[in-house]
């Protein structure tokens, strides 16, 4: 079981030590193989809304919540960066 755990742990700092391309092409490659020949539809706005709202997130949290420091670090102006959380839903 010990093993087991530190080839995990190994695995795990491998894929934290890949660039941000790098897992966005894995995870997509995983995607189309478990749509086992399905054709996506809408697929950048599914990829946007699952990486945009984690990003914002992350970023607000990092700010503490300073939206204007948050847009600026997103390279967005403060009414984009309202729209997008309104959006997702973070502006509560």
């Amino acid at each position: 079981m010990a093993a087991k755990t530190a080839k995990q742990s190994k695995a795990t700092l491998k894929n934290s030590s890949k660039c941000l391309g790098d897992n966005v092409k894995e995870a997509m490659e995983k995607y189309f193989r478990d749509m086992d020949g399905h054709e996506p539809n809408d697929l950048h706005e599914l990829i946007m809304s699952q990486v945009e709202k984690p990003l914002i997130e992350s970023v607000i949290d990092i700010t503490r919540g300073n939206i204007s420091r948050a847009a600026q670090f997103l390279g967005l102006n403060r009414g984009t960066l309202r729209n997008r959380m309104q959006k997702y839903g973070l502006d509560k």
